[in-house]
């Protein structure tokens, strides 16, 4: 092997490396996916149910899977967001005991997560049609951040919770959560029970 072709080898090595060390490398700072998300737009639950709210046109409404057994249980699923809200009824039937029931069941299943939760901020709410409810948003690293339910007192209790399908960080998902809470909030503004 003659000197020529390895020192030639060699310049243009040496030669690529001085050229590239021209510019200044500015390290790109840390980002986010972007996430478009849908125009609002609204239409009427059109299921049998004891219940019925407008709910964003940009969702799949489907049956609880997880519970076969509860035919008024329903999912509110965000397929594009990869948000999902599950919704469970239960009747009151005049009993002050099922309320009763019914409210600590949904105040435990809230503050169980208080482990890994920043806060959890309640609001009592008073919907349009006089029905009174409770929204309570989490913050940190939970599996919920926004649940609420919604009663007349008398006959009938709903209540929602919104869980994701993902393992990442909520400050990523920050834009769909703030999104889909102001779609509950249409929803619970909206609630009628039958």
């Amino acid at each position: 092997m003659d000197c020529s072709s390895g020192c030639i080898g060699w310049s243009l090595l040496l030669l690529l490396f001085i050229s590239s060390c021209g510019e200044d490398y500015l390290p790109k700072p840390m980002g986010y996916n972007r996430i478009d998300l849908p125009e609002r737009g609204f239409e009427s639950l059109s299921m049998d149910l004891p219940y019925s709210f407008q709910h964003s046109r940009h969702l799949q409404v489907e049956p609880d899977s997880f519970n076969m057994a509860e035919k008024t249980w329903i999912n509110l699923h965000y397929t594009a967001l990869g948000a999902r809200v599950h919704l469970t009824y239960k009747p009151i039937e005049g009993s002050k005991e099922n309320l009763r029931t019914y409210l600590d069941d949904a105040l435990n299943l809230t503050f169980k997560h208080q482990i890994k939760a920043y806060g959890i901020d309640e609001n009592v709410v008073r919907t349009p049609k006089g029905y009174t409810g409770l929204v309570a948003e989490l913050s940190g690293e939970v599996p919920t951040q926004f649940q609420f339910f919604v009663t007349d007192s008398t006959a009938h209790f709903l209540r929602g919770a919104l869980y994701f399908n993902t393992a990442v960080k909520n400050d990523s998902l920050a834009p769909i959560i703030e999104y889909v809470k102001a779609d509950m909030m249409h929803l619970i503004n909206t609630v009628e029970f039958n």
